[in-house]
């Protein structure tokens, strides 16, 4: 069984802890920092075994060297970035298996926020750990890929089954709520989603997880084949990989 602790960090990071309840491994997905790794560690009794990287960005991986020096834990992470994240032990690629006691995770390879992002997946707890691919009613920035490049990697999230449960690296939600309903305010899903998300927000609770199906129902990022969403861009019409990238590139100067 797979048990994982949500710890928030920086401003709005959130750092993942998975326990095998069987192995007693653990492994830390993103540590943006290493010190509240440590204390939750130390508060629930394991031991650190893995860390698992998304990409090479200074908020996922702040905290890296120090869990290394402190656990002697390996750090897995992308061959992509293997030079441009310190001390990785085991670099992987697209398809690759990790074990994490007896549960399995796939490695899947999303470039697009940047060129090595990969996520991972473990079908068995229904659970995919996508750092900055996939955000709550949102996706991320562009900082190295193209449009064309994150949207072929967002297929491959939405391809997974739709109670698959999806666990981003930040809480941005209420943030991108925004935007998703100036391109499809008539959306009663959305409106419903954003409701709950504000009531979790105002008990200081995380949006996080949704699942892949509460996503396709919600996130503008993932409808571009909305009909909705293409007449408010005035795109009727048009591939969704076009639709797409106005999207983003609308998100990008949105205030």
């Amino acid at each position: 069984m797979l048990k994982i602790q949500i710890i928030p960090v920086l401003t709005d990071n959130y750092i993942y802890l998975l326990h095998d309840t069987v192995s007693q491994q653990t492994a830390a997905v993103d540590p943006a920092e290493a010190e509240p790794v440590l204390q939750t560690l130390k508060q629930q009794g394991w031991q650190l075994d893995f860390i698992f990287n998304t990409h090479h960005h200074t908020d996922h991986i702040g905290g890296n060297r120090a869990l290394q020096k402190a656990t002697g834990c390996q750090i897995i992470a992308s061959q992509f970035d293997s030079e441009r994240i310190a001390g990785v032990t085991r670099a992987v690629n697209d398809g690759d298996v990790l074990y994490l006691g007896g549960l399995c995770f796939q490695v899947i390879a999303t470039p697009g926020h940047t060129l090595g992002h990969i996520v991972y997946y473990c079908a068995e707890a229904a659970c995919l750990f996508c750092g900055d691919t996939l955000f709550m009613l949102g996706c991320g920035r562009l900082f190295e890929g193209t449009a064309a490049q994150l949207w072929q990697s967002l297929q491959k999230i939405i391809a997974l089954p739709p109670e698959t449960k999806l666990y981003c690296a930040h809480e941005y939600t209420l943030t991108n709520a925004c935007f998703a309903l100036s391109v499809e305010p008539d959306n009663p899903a959305l409106q419903q989603r954003v409701l709950k998300c504000q009531q979790q927000r105002a008990a200081q609770q995380p949006t996080v997880p949704a699942t892949v199906a509460e996503e396709l129902a919600c996130n503008p990022f993932l409808r571009p084949n909305s009909l909705a969403i293409q007449q408010q861009l005035q795109m009727l019409g048009q591939t969704e990989q076009a639709v797409f990238t106005q999207l983003r590139y609308l998100k990008d100067s949105f205030i």
